[in-house]
């Protein structure tokens, strides 16, 4: 199915630039279901809107959100869908549960499971190119990258109600490592657990 994407003339891989920063963040919330536009409420400064936030830190030449680390999917000239990923350190991390912030506890706890691996932070297709082979073709890109870095495993975090995501996963040769409950505070949201893929 890959294959058959990648040879398709409408379609267009291309890094990101900063002026994606909007198409980013939009994608970034789809996927994130939500968490991502809560999360920005809560951080953005005094006047600020949580969507200025969001590009704010789209723009960013460094971080895990940033766009050094998108892969923008276009078709025809319009954005269909993103992935970023990044590898993740060798080590697990120490974890401050005094300064980090309570939801994102169990995402890093995952994360530190993943260690040494590349890691897809997000990969979000608009409603409206989904069934085109998109996930899939992102995800080679994500192996392919992977590969360069000389990392032998990928991994990622979906929600367990999120289903339809992890069926693509699944199809991807991507299995349940470990999960833990989420700590949603305010954020609504239908799932109960984080869970970690790897392949």
């Amino acid at each position: 199915m890959a294959e058959s994407i990648f040879m398709d003339p409408s379609l267009h891989l291309r890094p990101a630039a900063p002026d994606d920063a909007e198409v980013l963040c939009e994608l970034i919330n789809i996927a994130g279901e939500g968490l991502p536009l809560y999360v920005w409420e809560h951080m953005a400064e005094e006047g600020e809107s949580a969507w200025a936030f969001g590009r704010r830190r789209a723009r960013r030449e460094e971080g895990d959100f940033s766009y050094r680390n998108a892969t923008i999917a276009e078709i025809e000239g319009e954005t269909a869908a993103c992935m970023i990923g990044y590898p993740i350190a060798d080590r697990p991390e120490d974890i401050d549960t005094g300064t980090m912030p309570a939801i994102f506890v169990p995402l890093k706890e995952l994360e530190n499971l993943a260690a040494g691996s590349w890691y897809t932070d997000i990969l979000s297709v608009y409603p409206q190119y989904r069934g085109r082979g998109l996930g899939t073709g992102l995800l080679e890109v994500a192996a392919a990258r992977a590969g360069e870095l000389g990392r032998k495993r990928l991994s990622l975090v979906i929600t367990d109600a999120n289903t339809r995501a992890r069926r693509l996963y699944e199809r991807c040769g991507y299995v349940e490592r470990a999960r833990r409950e989420m700590v949603k505070e305010d954020w609504e949201n239908p799932s109960r657990d984080w869970v970690l893929l790897v392949k």
